[in-house]
């Protein structure tokens, strides 16, 4: 009996000490998580500031481009072509003579169909009320049937097709104006998926394309229209494309 109340107290002092074991085991565990946690905690933190405080500027640009928007929106709402036409070269910053070239450049592409390909990420949200009556006027000036328009933005795109009302209307009120990846590679396969083969494309965006563009797959010459602060990036990738499929590059920059 006394044999048996020994070898009982063996186990239970060996349970003891594997339990005592596990607990120092998860112990260890947690204090090398939580001292990994701390210093991942302490390496990120300055990036996310960085990366807050970089938002934070980008929106008070987007917002003092919205304000500038507004109060010259009105001046282009006026039903005379050449008034009009002067208010939205003078907002926009161009040339009479730059614009008369692109439109120019443009009618003299054979076929009457044009196809608008819009960028419609966040950073066109603040110029996205004054997209309309511009791209309007350029498709009357140009004399051209607009068939399609199709948005982008994080590697979705869509195509409308019916009539110039229409597709304007469907553009302002389903493209998203959100997101931060300029597919624009993914949006000339859409639109030529989605629709024939116009007389010409005419790209409208701020920033260079986060996606591959293929050239040699653009069945049609693309015209383009780079929008907002001059960037070396998007003027070079916006020039590249005009130029490889046989198109005119014409920047706006809004003031």
């Amino acid at each position: 009996m006394a044999k048996f109340r020994k070898s009982a107290s063996n186990v239970h002092e060996s349970f003891s000490d594997v339990a005592l074991l596990m607990l120092a085991t998860f112990i260890f565990l947690l204090v090398t998580i939580l001292i990994t946690t701390r210093i991942a905690e302490e390496n990120e933190l300055p990036k996310l500031r960085k990366q807050v405080e970089m938002l934070q500027e980008q929106l008070q640009l987007a917002e003092s481009d919205k304000e500038r928007l507004k109060k010259n929106f009105k001046r282009v709402l006026i039903t005379d072509p050449d008034t009009q036409l002067e208010t939205i070269l003078e907002s926009a910053n161009v040339g009479r003579k730059d614009f008369e070239m692109f439109v120019k450049g443009l009618k003299e592409i054979p076929g009457k169909d044009l196809h608008l390909v819009v960028d419609a990420s966040g950073s066109m949200h603040g110029v996205s009320m004054f997209l309309v009556p511009i791209l309007r006027l350029i498709v009357i000036r140009a004399d051209k049937h607009l068939s399609a328009i199709t948005w982008f933005s994080d590697s979705r795109a869509k195509t409308y097709q019916g009539t110039m009302g229409e597709m304007f209307d469907n553009l302002m009120s389903e493209a998203p104006f959100v997101g931060n990846r300029e597919t624009i590679g993914r949006a000339f396969r859409v639109a030529a998926r989605e629709a024939p083969p116009p007389g010409a494309y005419l790209l409208v965006g701020d920033e260079p394309s986060d996606d591959t563009i293929y050239y040699s797959e653009i069945p049609s010459p693309v015209f383009t229209l780079p929008m907002g602060r001059s960037d070396p990036d998007t003027d070079k990738e916006y020039r590249t494309l005009a130029q490889k499929t046989g198109g005119r590059m014409l920047h706006l920059t809004f003031r």
